[in-house]
This record gives structure tokens, C-alpha cells and sequence, in this order.
């Protein structure tokens, strides 16, 4: 992968806003940190499903505020179909979600932060677990 690029999964954006220090120096310490559309999806379902809804949002709005938000296009679609068949064919299925998180941090040659162990059943998927 490029340089020292991450993407964040959502337990560790979760982490980070529990205030785990550990989690929040590893994200210092990368040059550029990025989130997949998809696990501001899951934030918000998360958020919305909370006690307290209107701190988590813009819990939310903060995180989106600082590091950019990437988006699912054609190319991500494309990379999701080889990523889900080869999943398939090895009988290691994963959630939905994580195929289309982990086919973004590939297209756009991330290491994807985790704790996820069910990520590295995916071949080219550079992994840093957090």
C-alpha cells in the first residue's frame, strides 16, 4: 500500500470516540486518514439506535469534518464483485458492509484499520489492526 494512508473501520472510529488513547495515536500518526461511506452508515444507524442520539451525530459530524469521506462508484463495484466471489469460493463469507469497506481501502490502496479479523481472509487487502 501507499505510504502511511489509513482508512478507518468503524470499531475503530468507535474506539477513538470512547477516547482509547492507543487508537488515537496510531490515527496521529498516519499521513493522510480516510473513511469509507459505508461506516458513516454504520455510525448513523449506531447513533440513531443510541440513548443518546443527538451527542452521537455530531460525534459524527466531527469525525466526517476531519478526515474525508470516500465514496462507492463503478470502480469500487467492480473490485467488490472479485473481492465477494473469491470470499464465496474460499467459503469465508463476511458481512456485506466490510466487502464494500474493504473494496474502497483497494481501490484506493489504503490499509484498511481494524479489529476485524475476519478482513484478512481478503487477498490484497493491507491490514493494520488497531
Amino acid at each position: 500500500m501507499t505510504g502511511n494512508r489509513v482508512f478507518l473501520d468503524t470499531n475503530i472510529i468507535s474506539a477513538l470516540l470512547k477516547g482509547e488513547i492507543a487508537v488515537a495515536d496510531m490515527i496521529d500518526a498516519a499521513d493522510k486518514v480516510f473513511i469509507p461511506v459505508t461506516v458513516v452508515g454504520e455510525l448513523h444507524y449506531g447513533a440513531l439506535y443510541s440513548e443518546h442520539i443527538a451527542k452521537n451525530i455530531a460525534n459524527i459530524e466531527k469525525v466526517t469534518s476531519q478526515y474525508e469521506v470516500l465514496k462507492v462508484d463503478e470502480d469500487t463495484a467492480a473490485v467488490y464483485g472479485k473481492i465477494k466471489t473469491s470470499l464465496r469460493k474460499k467459503g469465508k463469507p463476511i458481512p456485506e458492509n466490510d466487502i464494500w469497506i474493504a473494496a474502497i481501502s483497494i481501490q484506493h490502496q489504503l490499509s484498511l484499520m481494524t479489529r476485524d479479523a475476519h478482513f484478512s481472509n481478503i487477498e490484497n487487502l493491507d491490514i493494520i489492526t488497531g
